[in-house]
């Protein structure tokens, strides 16, 4: 009888063996680049499809061999003429590798005339169903988002994109003690991804955080192994893939944004505060993150938006 108790302490330490070995078998090791613009669609573009914006994102998007890619402050009839323009250059044919998300209603004054403005993100890759996440009130017109969609083949590797509000008052209505509305933002979004991670996904968010790295609204953000004296204090999960060059502001990066600071950044010059981050944990050797020159070719404009773009490579483990 002792062989059958002995067969029997096998069996069962065997069905505690086979869930792990089918999970590491189920993870991937995966390399991704991120690219990411806000365009100012309407305030510099005036919604345009013809002035030179269209065709210098898909240029860049494609030059930069990007995998994903996202946009900031984006008319619904721009985003239709890259979705197309994407296509005919080797991206899906079909709808289902972009995704797009209403921040302001069509209005006379937005986009040459009655269109939906917000933002967008791209996916060489099919996407599944994407997530629109209502991020608190800012007291202003529109309601900001954290757009959100996964690979439709990978559905544990999500991608997303953002645009906090600029606003550093309190809202009306906020209750008493609350933080200004780019902090109730930051903080409700960081929530979300921490639900995200909490939930066995893997995700890369890009966009503009209306932040700078070192302020103290990110430390929640930025993981302590990104600290230096330009970006102390962090307390986070994340890293942002321009963060590690030590060539351009370590623990800061380069700067993306060309309106003059109301805060000098720690190594002088412009803002960065457009982002590319990862989950720390998820991050499988080294990364890199560059911000590109403004094209000026665009028709009408002086330069064709007045932030720069950024790219970033990264690999991660996915589910």
């Amino acid at each position: 009888m002792r062989w059958r108790a002995a067969l029997g302490a096998i069996l069962a330490a065997s069905a505690f063996l086979v869930p792990a070995a089918t999970a590491a078998q189920a993870e991937q090791v995966r390399t991704f680049t991120v690219w990411d613009w806000n365009i100012s669609g309407n305030l510099i573009n005036g919604g345009s499809t013809t002035n030179g914006i269209v065709r210098e994102s898909v240029t860049s998007i494609l030059e930069q061999d990007a995998d994903f890619a996202s946009f900031n402050e984006i008319c619904w009839g721009q985003y239709k003429a890259i979705q197309s323009s994407l296509s005919a250059n080797g991206w899906p044919a079909s709808a289902d590798f972009s995704r797009f998300a209403a921040t302001r209603d069509p209005h006379p004054e937005i986009c040459a005339g009655n269109e939906t403005f917000g933002q967008a993100l791209f996916s060489r890759e099919a996407l599944g169903t994407s997530r629109q996440y209502e991020l608190p009130w800012d007291g202003k017109a529109g309601t900001r988002k954290l757009l959100c969609a996964p690979l439709r083949d990978t559905p544990a590797m999500t991608f997303c994109t953002v645009h906090i509000t600029t606003q550093t008052l309190v809202p009306p209505d906020s209750p008493p003690g609350a933080p200004d509305a780019k902090t109730q933002q930051l903080n409700h979004m960081l929530g979300l991804l921490d639900g995200f991670h909490a939930a066995g996904e893997a995700y890369l968010i890009a966009g503009d955080f209306n932040a700078q790295p070192d302020y103290g609204r990110l430390n929640g953000y930025y993981s302590p192994s990104a600290n230096t004296v330009n970006n102390p204090n962090n307390t986070g999960a994340h890293r942002e893939l321009d963060d590690a060059d030590p060539a351009h502001c370590p623990g800061y990066g380069e700067w993306t944004a060309d309106d003059p600071p109301t805060t000098i950044p720690p190594c002088g010059g412009y803002a960065k505060v457009d982002m590319i981050m990862a989950r720390e944990s998820r991050i499988v050797g080294s990364y890199t993150a560059d911000a590109l020159p403004i094209p000026t070719t665009c028709t009408g404009v002086p330069q064709c938006a007045d932030h720069q773009a950024i790219v970033g490579t990264v690999t991660l483990r996915v589910p």
